[in-house]
């Protein structure tokens, strides 16, 4: 049904009995669409490197500075992006960024030079920068905190889902359209085409979307106005204490915090072995495993894939035993703990493998554990409520990226050094001991005082 509604677009309180719509839902599957994208163009260059290398006669450390632009770039926009998501609100955050990309994605391939091709993934970094805690926003705004699990994981599983997708579907650009050029120019335009679909359907809250019912509205204003009762206490007794900050000095508050360290730290790990395998994976599977073109596609499919999997189970899997009456740091610190466990060794497995179907099914399983900790993009809404849930979500991308800047130049220079990949694997396994170590230090289930 149609609800009527005022002159400024908000339903009017009426047939509170109707069904409500589930457009909440629908949203995340647009976002997921939209993360999906983002890690198609910012893996596609992995996939396109053994060409790439060859047309500019890059070196393993050439290749590891140039993998390593997007990141210096989406890292130092992250708290900046999260304080202009605050200020502006996630919808027009999101599509400024989904068409910015799309436009340094096609001017990727029109790139002539090392120099162009830095900038132009530097272009990249910069303008997906508010993706995710755009994301990150929108879960504090739309979804109760029952629901904040399968929200988190649905936004954060795009990464995999392109990661894999991008594989087969950059190899298949390269085929059709004769040259990674103008694979990366097609895959630019879709990209910005996209940012349309986003700013005619996101909202920044639920009261805001033409879609939306009152039943559906009433529902999440009500989880979320029980959420706030239950922090309500701690925020007075700290405003008894002083002026609560906001902004740069709001950050500054949550410095003292554990927690706070915890979850850079822990997305920092996170984010050694994802994109130290979304950069240098393919790489990995073309010279160390005598894979081809194809091959190098469906092997990321895989392992990717299995990522993808992986979230989404876990992000369902943590609502539903927080619904069955488990505590948040029960339910977080067994699942992220077990996940980090098996992370760590199966990384050590796959460095005393020899054959690239073992090497594909390990790195697949350890995918699929190591995607559980998408359930991080739920944090900064605990820990900072919905006020600042952007600034937090662009301290703790910040953070992930920093080594997201750091790993693909450090695995360039020991494969450079080394002549193989044994020792780049032992890299992945000291952040994954850094992620297990974080998300079990991590106090889910308090609201930091700031």
């Amino acid at each position: 049904m149609t609800l009527s509604r005022t002159s400024s677009g908000v339903p009017l309180a009426h047939d509170l009995d109707e069904k409500p719509t589930r457009v909440r839902w629908k949203l995340f599957a647009l976002l997921l669409a939209l993360v999906t994208l983002n890690y198609i163009d910012r893996g596609s260059i992995s996939v396109a490197m053994p060409m790439i290398r060859e047309e500019f006669g890059l070196s393993s450390e050439a290749t590891g500075l140039l993998l390593s632009a997007f990141f210096f770039a989406y890292a130092l926009m992250q708290i900046p992006g999260g304080l202009l998501i605050d200020r502006f609100g996630p919808r027009k955050m999101a599509t400024a960024a989904t068409v910015g990309w799309g436009a340094a994605t096609a001017a990727t391939g029109l790139a002539g030079s090392f120099a162009g091709l830095f900038v132009a993934r530097a272009a990249i970094g910069i303008t997906e920068a508010p993706i995710m805690p755009a994301g990150g926003k929108l879960n504090a705004a739309w979804m109760a905190p029952k629901e904040r699990g399968r929200g988190a994981t649905i936004l954060d599983a795009g990464a995999p889902l392109g990661a894999g997708i991008g594989g087969v579907a950059i190899a298949w650009l390269i085929a059709v359209s004769g040259g990674w050029r103008a694979a990366f120019v097609i895959a630019g335009v879709v990209t910005a085409l996209f940012g349309i679909l986003a700013w005619w359907y996101i909202r920044d809250s639920p009261r805001q979307h033409p879609k939306v019912n009152e039943a559906e509205a009433a529902a999440i204003e009500k989880a979320l106005e029980e959420e706030d009762a239950a922090a309500a206490r701690a925020a007075e007794m700290h405003a008894a204490k002083g002026r609560r900050h906001q902004g740069w000095r709001g950050l500054l508050d949550y410095l003292r915090f554990r927690s706070f360290w915890a979850m850079c730290f822990g997305w920092f790990g996170f984010n050694g072995v994802f994109y130290g395998l979304l950069t240098w994976g393919p790489l990995y599977l073309s010279e160390a495993k005598g894979f081809d073109l194809a091959e190098v596609g469906w092997g990321t499919f895989v392992i990717f894939g299995a990522g993808f999997v992986g979230e989404l189970l876990g992000g369902a899997l943590s609502d539903r035993w927080k619904a069955a009456g488990a505590s948040a740091n029960l339910v977080m610190r067994t699942m992220l703990g077990t996940a980090g466990v098996i992370v760590v060794a199966g990384l050590v497995a796959v460095i005393f493998v020899d054959g690239s179907i073992m090497a594909v099914a390990l790195l697949s399983v350890v995918l699929f554990f190591l995607r559980w900790v998408g359930l991080f993009w739920a944090v900064p809404a605990q820990l900072g409520g919905r006020a600042n849930a952007g600034l937090l979500g662009g301290a703790m991308n910040l953070f992930g990226n920093i080594n997201g800047f750091i790993t693909p130049m450090a695995v360039g220079f020991i494969v450079g050094a080394t002549g193989g990949y044994a020792w780049a694997l032992a890299y992945f396994v000291g952040a994954g001991a850094v992620m297990l170590i974080s998300v079990l230090c991590l106090d889910y289930g308090r609201r930091l005082p700031v």
